[in-house]
């Protein structure tokens, strides 16, 4: 099963009582398998053609334009790379190339700082001022 991109798989079309997931693929996709959310396996039979009401989903630690990427962890890999668009509270793992996607290849794209997902990895944090006085006003 392949997707590509600009695919929509959302978990309320075929699950109701799920969190309501919904992911847009990004790039890559031909080794594609499937996505397990809340117990439910979410396949080729769940794309969709747009995303419908955020009624009902429920979303998780993850935030909201995350971008999963296969390429981080498996470089041999077909470089599925998947968007949350809504929901995820129950988003356990994607699978693809016979590979296992989980939260722990999180991509996030903040300002400065691409690519940075773990504490070791952060600049270093600029101290606090001190109480008292201080500046040129």
């Amino acid at each position: 099963m392949a997707v590509k991109k600009g695919d929509l798989i959302d978990e309320q079309k075929r699950h109701k009582d799920g969190c309501g997931l919904v992911v847009k693929i990004m790039g890559g996709g031909d080794g594609f398998q499937k996505i397990i959310c809340c117990g439910h396996e979410l396949t080729e039979a769940d794309l969709v053609p747009d995303v419908t009401s955020s009624i009902g989903r429920k979303k998780g630690y993850t935030p909201i334009g995350v971008v999963l990427d296969e390429k981080k962890l498996h470089p041999d890999s077909c470089g599925l790379r998947v968007m949350i668009i809504d929901g995820g509270a129950g988003l356990q793992e994607i699978i693809c190339c016979g590979h296992s996607l989980t939260l722990k290849s999180m991509r996030e794209l903040k300002y400065g700082q691409r690519g940075l997902t773990d504490q070791s990895a952060q600049p270093a944090q600029v101290p606090a001022p001190t109480e008292g006085r201080s500046g040129t006003a």
